[in-house]
């Protein structure tokens, strides 16, 4: 048996979202359905929107969600109806060549529902990273539920499935951030300042936001930034250099995804220092740098996908911090809005004007 539930796609390129009718199969062999209960509205919603990932159109749009299990498929142990769950688009396989060698962050083989959901006419839908959980209720792989403590709002909550924690990731388990640690982040957006609160719970004693707009400068203070730097107005490779005695930051954070904000980056770092890229370049994007500073800078470039976090591992972490009150995740929900708001809230999050807009169910 299917059922019918409420939810947003987008149905071509650059076109209006639009709240339509969609039907959802019941969980097969490790599937699950999920019946959501927030989900936030994230810049890769947009990029899928307009046509930045792929072209597999309609899209069942929203992917950074928690919501409470509804039903299982055959085989499925780790979650049952009524767990209190986070989304996550990395489910692990535990069988890949990275699963066996014990880093599952890396997995190579990350799977989803193997079922379609679909329009009313039977049109088969692409779910957004894997989850399309701008609807009432999902279906997805059961490796991409995790459970969390069921007392956590779930506006705050759904923020790991990925925004939030590809910024904290980003600092702690790519950049590996230290105590007493300078750090850079470019870019104050919903992540970048994610890895401003992620680098000040890891301890760094310098942490140094870069923007464009003062507005997001003063947001990332209250993330835990001790320096600003509005490079519009300022070099900010040499604004870094003065505030580290001349040296660069030991860890300088990329949230733009841009080359000349990463080139940026790559010399605002200390000597043998690391560069993590955590914003998303399109695929036209070529960068150019000397080889000779490459090598004679040493150190470590590093990507950071999904902040190489470890779902199992990180959520309920990061959900027992927040409720003992050292990290606030809630401070990164700027609203509240309905299915309906979507299309609104791609406006003011491309203007500048919120973290995250949450829709609420």
């Amino acid at each position: 048996m299917s059922q019918q539930v409420q939810g947003v796609i987008a149905p071509g390129k650059n076109e209006p979202v639009r709240v339509e009718t969609i039907v959802i199969p019941d969980p097969g062999p490790g599937e699950a359905v999920v019946k959501i209960q927030a989900c936030g509205v994230c810049h890769t919603d947009l990029h899928y929107k307009q046509g930045g990932i792929n072209d597999d159109f309609p899209f069942l749009l929203g992917h950074e969600a928690s919501g409470v299990v509804e039903s299982v498929g055959e085989g499925v142990t780790d979650v049952e109806p009524g767990d209190f769950v986070i989304l996550n688009w990395r489910a692990v396989c535990g069988q890949c060549r990275a699963c066996l060698r014990g880093r599952p962050w890396y997995c190579f083989n990350t799977h989803n529902a193997k079922q379609r959901m679909t329009l009313l006419d039977g049109t088969e839908l692409s779910p957004a990273l894997g989850i399309g959980a701008f609807a009432e209720k999902t279906l997805v792989a059961a490796g991409q539920c995790t459970k969390v403590d069921p007392e956590v709002s779930p506006a705050v909550a759904g923020l790991l499935g990925c925004g939030v924690m590809a910024g904290i990731g980003a600092a702690i388990n790519t950049g590996q951030v230290g105590r007493g640690d300078s750090v850079a982040v470019f870019g104050c957006g919903g992540v970048g300042d994610a890895a401003v609160a992620g680098a000040r719970l890891a301890g760094a004693a310098k942490i140094i936001a870069v923007d464009i707009d003062d507005r997001k400068l003063e947001t990332a203070k209250t993330m835990g930034a001790t320096h600003t730097v509005n490079s519009r107005s300022t070099d900010p490779v040499e604004a870094i250099r003065s505030l580290t005695d001349g040296n660069g930051a030991d860890v300088v954070i990329e949230a733009v995804g841009r080359p000349e904000t990463y080139k940026q980056a790559f010399y605002a770092r200390d000597l043998a220092g690391t560069v993590v890229l955590v914003g998303v370049p399109t695929p036209e994007m070529q960068l150019e740098l000397p080889l000779i500073d490459v090598f004679g800078r040493g150190g470590s470039l590093k990507s950071s996908w999904y902040g190489d976090c470890l779902p199992s591992r990180d959520f309920p972490m990061l959900i027992d911090l927040h409720q003992q009150g050292r990290i606030d995740l809630g401070a990164f929900v700027t609203e509240t809005i309905g299915l309906g708001d979507i299309e609104q809230a791609f406006t003011r999050m491309h203007e500048g004007d919120v973290l995250r807009s949450v829709v609420v169910f």
